[in-house]
């Protein structure tokens, strides 16, 4: 699981930042997901590793249009991508007539299948090892966060002690290493967490732009390997914050605190903090980290890796 960022400002782009989106590259199934496409993110793909043609689903926050203008773009160019294939996204009520109406005024024709999903609280998307929920942030307009899942998995099967054991090649040797508990032919059963390694935990994922401070983004968070979360304003900046319902670096610190989270990855910075201004985003830093120190700064083009990690079978 690998996250790419391919736009870290809010409201507009500048210099070095475009707007909104994020890629979850997901290798074991050759598949990429989108998490919001603000203007140009096809320009951003272009500029790194990330494939087009793997895109299959556009996960989108709410219509705002830094958060959704480079979607039509996108979807355009990637039916001239060699071989399409269907895309599914998901977003608040609207983003369909959007589209639609995109595409009705641009005479735009798709030469693939896109299914638009109108999202509510709960699970969205679930299948083939993953789980995606959405959960309603507070921000101006219908706006959400979402969590992704990656179911756990069994630990590796020792097949040279099952073997040591008389256990024959067949069904029984897949029932052990679900986990389950067999029965041989002498009356003996074993266990299967007796054979296999450590559980592989799912990663978690979680995205949390746009909203000022809530409670949802605790509990959307909670336990998270990463969360990425929005930082619009300084924590000099509070009341703009609240004012326009953004969070603060501080804001976006103590949802991680809370939820305790493994890593917190900042995004979504006011253009207000570069270089040579009163504060520049290195304060912002700081100050996150002085709440929960396992905090960076997203960059456009940096990656961040979620590690795999292993539940001890004795704690199971």
């Amino acid at each position: 699981m690998q996250v790419t960022f391919l736009g870290t400002s809010s409201g507009v782009p500048t210099r070095g930042r475009n707007v909104s989106s994020l890629a979850l590259n997901l290798p074991q199934r050759a598949e990429v997901w989108l998490f919001d496409c603000g203007e140009a993110t096809q320009h951003q793909i272009l500029r790194c590793d990330v494939k087009i043609g793997q895109i299959r689903r556009i996960f989108v926050t709410h219509l705002h249009g830094d958060h959704i203008f480079g979607l039509m773009g996108l979807l355009a160019t990637y039916g001239m991508a060699g071989n399409p294939t269907r895309i599914d996204i998901y977003g608040p009520s609207g983003l369909s007539e959007y589209l639609h109406a995109s595409q009705k005024y641009s005479y735009t024709h798709f030469n693939y299948p896109i299914k638009v999903h109108t999202v509510q609280e709960g699970v969205v998307y679930e299948e083939e090892g993953f789980k995606v929920s959405c959960i309603p942030l507070k921000h101006k307009v219908p706006a959400f966060g979402y969590r992704v899942e990656e179911v756990d998995r069994p630990g590796k099967l020792d097949v040279a002690k099952a073997a040591a054991l008389g256990i024959p090649a067949g069904p029984m040797l897949g029932q052990l290493k679900n986990g389950e508990t067999i029965t041989l032919p002498d009356g003996r059963q074993i266990k299967g967490q007796d054979l296999c390694g450590a559980t592989e935990k799912g990663r978690v994922v979680v995205y949390c732009t746009d909203t000022v401070f809530c409670e949802n983004s605790i509990t959307l968070a909670q336990g998270a390997d990463l969360l990425i979360h929005e930082s619009t304003f300084a924590h000099e900046d509070a009341q703009m914050a609240f004012d326009r319902l953004h969070s603060t670096c501080t804001m976006a610190a103590q949802v991680a605190l809370s939820a305790q989270v493994k890593q917190l990855v900042l995004t979504h910075f006011s253009p207000r903090y570069a270089p040579g201004n009163p504060i520049v985003l290195e304060d912002l830093l700081e100050a996150a980290r002085a709440i929960f120190p396992n905090t960076e700064l997203a960059q456009d083009f940096s990656t961040h890796t979620v590690a795999r990690h292993y539940q001890n079978k004795n704690k199971l």
